[in-house]
């Protein structure tokens, strides 16, 4: 008894310590934690296992022991209550806490102790009660102990076992000893789980820990996978394998354990495990949970741009296109600079469209030609266009693409004229013989390529008697200098072979190569005999052929004379000697009723056909738009709409349809072409074809000094042939100005404006009242300011003030003059200077235009004749009229050191008309006059000064004030 007392005490102390531990598997019987009688059984009652009950710390603990060393044969039964099975637990770990004493420490008294015991299970499916046999348990194991209890000190045992499987709705525990002093301190029966977690995105039940099991689980909230979540719960209650990740919808973003929506500016474009993005470049702020940030306006994305991808805008138009001969076999290259705006894509693009162009009309080029590396999805900015002709003019036009061009508003494109402009002159390629006889040869000879209509080249024929007896004497040369390539040469041995060779010189005097040697033989005196019957009939029937056409021209002229006779005579003695056209112009304001002069000159167009498009201007009877007219001949077309303004009178309508009546008599390339009228309609509207690039007097000023001056002369010869077709229409334009010439795309200028040259009062240009009607003084004849009396002549005078125009950029003439100190100094013989970097022979033309004799002016088929010289002779222009800075700037002074100094830099930039530089001047540190006047030319280019016009404006003046003041050692404050 002393024995079990001692071993009971020890085993309070120790339970006491392992109250302390916690578990975290799922228990089904605790023997420490029963707060009340256990209720076990015992078998026998009496003398087998015994209860004790002992208080620690204020709690209760019960613990079993038997030991009946000195009795033999013991079969002591302990047995616990019913112990139910959860679901899904087939296995349960039982852990025994236990002492044994070890039988040395009897000294041997009972020969039948023992160090074991038996561990027993019984499964049922309903409590039995106190009905208890021994047959019914099942042995699972001997509990042997590990370490046995000598003297005072306890050792205590543990021992886990597995029992399973498991299949009823519980079971029963007992422990059988058999002859061992033996102390159960502790029976915990549990099982062990996996807990609910969440991984990945997947949340996995509460699952009970039965050997290697796979779970499957779910994702969360606002998540999915392509496939179930599955792990694997080990028997240790442990989660281990790989996951299936789930992964958060579009619009959400994993946080921690859950998918939580996009914060507003925020947003996810697709189901995926990443965090939300902020909402790209050019796009609008999201609303919470979005899955994508909308462009805002004029932005736009491609089918192929990903959400995340910024929105971009389409590319504007290429910049500074410029063709450049390459070589003489036809080829051009095109180079450009990028659009402004590419937004920032790597998707950027170019494409090349060609047209050729003749005065009329231009049409896609031929099928030879072709673009290296080709015409579209382009990455470079350059490419080679080939086989092109020589004497055609092309226009080419780059458009920039990208993946959002087909967004926005119709592809800004860029445009440019051009023809192959060859330095070398082109080789002669063969010599023909056209015609032959004893003393003379008749021969032409084809070039390698046609040269274009406004370039003329000559010819330089050598040509020698072939040497006899294979010797050769050098000096029998010849050498002719032709226009043409054909030549007649005479003086020639009959029957004799010549050799001839030939070169092309260029307008500019570079020679060509020689063309190999061809022979060819005079004829024998013999032909020439048999053949001069012939030549004799031949020269007879062209006599007579000469004599009937000279015969037929006196004739009309006759008839056409005594015609004008009757009509009282010619209008003008400036038509005097000059035959009049067949068709002419006729006055609708002759008809007692106008709109019969719209039926019979002018086109109705259907209203529905017509859509206007946007404002470009104001009229004086109204706006003016930009607009389309659909054609079944010619589909959709740009157009030119003039409307009349709401609450016109009657008389108001017929003078804006006068316009429209004269202008349908006219049919020219450099004549505004009139589509047709609305007169059907309440609000009348004159068509016109739509020019692109607007009035002649804004184009010019916006590209000072950007167009050079063969192109300038090309311009004035286009208006020059337009004003030639209207003068032999017996037509007078009364008001023709650099404003009312339009420039279309391909830089044709065609003149316009026949609305009675009316000028409004308001108008900037100013006029001069007189007892007729209205003058726009600075462009119009003195005869026609003093008399009113306006002819073709007078016309001349307005043409070589535009010329004028044209050559100083859109400068306004007479600069800031009233207009009657523009007729006091007309009329004292002032004439304005040449403009800066004006051809001499420009020049030469307008001083003639200006001539005070009417009848001494030329007229424009002249002038048509004069310029077309010019233009087939480039090297004529390169002499430069004299130029005075002080005249052409500022009349009459440039600064004015007569007494009426600039105060200022601003105020001499702006007389010059240079005021957008004052900013630049002033960070320049330019403040005074007296910098100005120390700047030299790289000076005015640091600046910031890099338009050719511009910087030369501004050198010629500081010229002229250098001049002017050049005794003044200060300039006054």
């Amino acid at each position: 008894m002393e024995h079990r007392r001692l071993h009971l005490l020890v085993f309070l102390f120790v339970n006491a310590i392992f109250v302390s531990l916690q578990s975290r598997e799922e228990v089904l019987l605790d023997m420490r934690s029963s707060g009340g009688e256990l209720g076990w059984l015992t078998l026998p009652y009496e003398n087998g296992w015994e209860i004790v009950q002992t208080v620690v710390n204020g709690s209760l603990f019960y613990t079993y022991s038997v030991c009946n060393i000195d009795a033999v044969d013991q079969d002591n039964w302990l047995r616990t209550t019913f112990i139910q099975r959860r679901p899904g637990a087939t296995r349960v770990s039982v852990e025994l806490r236990f002492t044994v004493r070890d039988c040395n420490s009897f000294g041997g008294a009972s020969v039948s102790c023992k160090e074991t015991f038996n561990f027993f299970i019984y499964e049922t499916d309903a409590d039995v009660g106190t009905n208890f046999r021994k047959g019914q348990f099942r042995k699972v194991a001997t509990i042997a102990p590990d370490e046995v209890t000598r003297d005072q000190v306890v050792l205590v045992n543990t021992e886990t076992k597995t029992v399973g499987p498991l299949s009823r709705k519980g079971f029963y525990l007992a422990f059988q000893d058999m002859g061992a002093c033996v102390g159960i301190l502790s029976v915990r029966v549990y099982y062990k789980t996996c807990p609910s977690t969440v991984q990945s995105l997947a949340a996995f039940p509460e699952t009970v820990a039965n050997g290697l099991r796979e779970v499957e689980g779910a994702c969360v909230e606002n998540a999915m996978s392509q496939s179930t979540p599955r792990i694997f719960c080990t028997a240790e209650g442990e989660w281990v394998g790989p996951v299936v990740h789930c992964e958060c919808f579009a619009g959400y973003e994993p946080v921690g354990d859950l998918c939580q929506e996009c914060k507003p500016g925020y947003f996810k474009p697709s189901v995926s495990p990443e965090l939300c993005l902020v909402c790209p470049d050019n796009t609008r702020p999201s609303a919470a949970g979005a899955t994508s940030c909308e462009c805002e306006d004029g932005f736009f994305r491609s089918p192929s741009d990903p959400p995340t991808s910024p929105c971009s805008a389409p590319p504007s138009a290429p910049r500074d296109l410029i063709a450049t001969t390459l070589s003489t076999d036809g080829r051009l290259q095109l180079s450009w600079s990028s659009p402004l705006v590419t937004g920032d894509r790597a998707d950027l693009t170019y494409s090349v469209l060609c047209e050729q162009c003749d005065r009329a009309s231009c049409s896609p080029c031929s099928e030879k030609v072709h673009f290296e590396p080709g015409p579209a999805d382009l990455q470079d900015t350059e490419v080679i266009v080939c086989d092109l002709d020589s004497h055609l003019n092309y226009t080419f036009t780059v458009e920039a693409h990208s993946g959002v061009s087909q967004y926005g508003a119709a592809r800004p494109a860029t445009s440019i004229t051009a023809a192959l402009d060859y330095t070398d002159p082109p080789k002669v390629t063969l010599i023909h013989l056209d015609d032959r006889s004893p003393t003379s040869l008749t021969l032409s000879w084809t070039l390698s390529r046609r040269p274009p209509a406004h370039i003329s080249h000559r010819y330089e024929l050598m040509y020698r008697r072939k040497d006899g007896d294979g010797e050769r004497d050098v000096t029998t040369y010849t050498v002719l200098i032709l226009d043409k390539n054909s030549v007649h040469v005479n003086d020639l041995t009959p029957d004799t072979a010549y050799l001839f060779r030939v070169q092309v010189l260029s307008s500019q005097g570079n020679p060509g190569s020689y063309s190999a040697e061809y022979e060819f033989h005079t004829s024998p005196r013999a032909e020439s005999r048999v053949q001069s019957p012939s030549t004799m009939v031949m020269g007879a029937v062209a006599g007579v052929a000469v004599v009937l056409l000279v015969v037929v021209a006196v004739l009309l002229l006759r008839k056409r004379r005594l015609r004008a006779h009757r009509r009282g005579g010619s209008e003008d003695p400036y038509f005097s000697d000059q035959l009049k056209p067949i068709k002419t112009y006729v006055d609708p304001h002759m008809y007692e009723d106008p709109n019969i002069a719209i039926q019979k000159f002018v086109t109705e167009i259907d209203p529905n056909a017509i859509s206007k498009q946007k404002v470009i201007g104001v009229g004086e009877f109204g706006e003016v738009f930009r607009g389309a007219m659909k054609s079944p001949a010619r589909g959709e077309v740009a157009v030119a709409i003039k409307t009349l303004k709401p609450g016109y009178s009657e008389k108001q309508r017929q003078d804006f349809l006068s316009e429209a009546s004269i202008m349908g008599q006219f049919s020219h390339p450099n004549i505004i072409r009139l589509e047709g009228v609305v007169t059907k309609f309440k609000h009348a509207m004159i068509v016109t074809e739509y020019m692109e690039n607007g009035a002649l007097d804004i184009y010019l000023k916006d590209r000072d000094g950007e167009i050079p001056t063969y192109q300038l002369a090309g311009m004035l010869r286009g208006i020059a042939a337009g004003m030639k077709y209207l003068s032999d229409m017996n037509y007078v334009h009364r008001d023709l100005a650099a404003r009312n010439v339009l420039v279309n795309s391909d830089l044709e200028c065609k003149v316009s404006d026949f609305g009675l040259s009316r000028v409004l009062e308001d108008d900037a240009e100013g006029t001069y009242t007189t007892r007729g009607g209205k003058i726009p003084i600075r462009w119009t004849a003195p005869e026609a300011i003093a008399y009113r009396k306006f002819t073709s002549a007078s016309d001349v005078w307005s043409f070589g003030i535009v010329m004028w125009e044209v050559m100083a950029f859109g400068e306004r003439p007479y600069w800031d003059m009233s207009n009657h100190e523009v007729m006091k100094a007309i009329n004292e013989a002032f004439r304005l200077p040449a403009p800066m970097d004006c051809p001499s022979a420009i020049y030469q033309l307008m001083l003639q235009c200006w001539l005070h004799d009417r009848s001494k002016r030329p007229c424009f088929t002249d002038i048509v004749n004069m310029l077309d010289k010019l233009l087939q002779s480039p090297e004529s222009l390169s002499t430069i009229a004299d130029f005075d800075p002080r005249v052409s700037i500022r009349l009459p002074s440039t600064s004015g050191c007569d007494g009426t100094m600039f105060r200022s830099v601003p105020e001499w930039l702006e007389s010059i008309k240079m005021s957008q530089y004052n900013e630049s001047f002033a960070r320049a540190g330019v403040s005074t006059m007296e910098d100005v006047l120390a700047l030299r030319h790289e000076d005015i280019r640091n600046i910031g000064v890099r338009l050719p016009g511009h910087m030369k404006r501004i050198a010629y003046s500081i010229l002229g004030l250098k001049d002017e003041c050049s005794s003044l050692s200060v300039f006054a404050v």
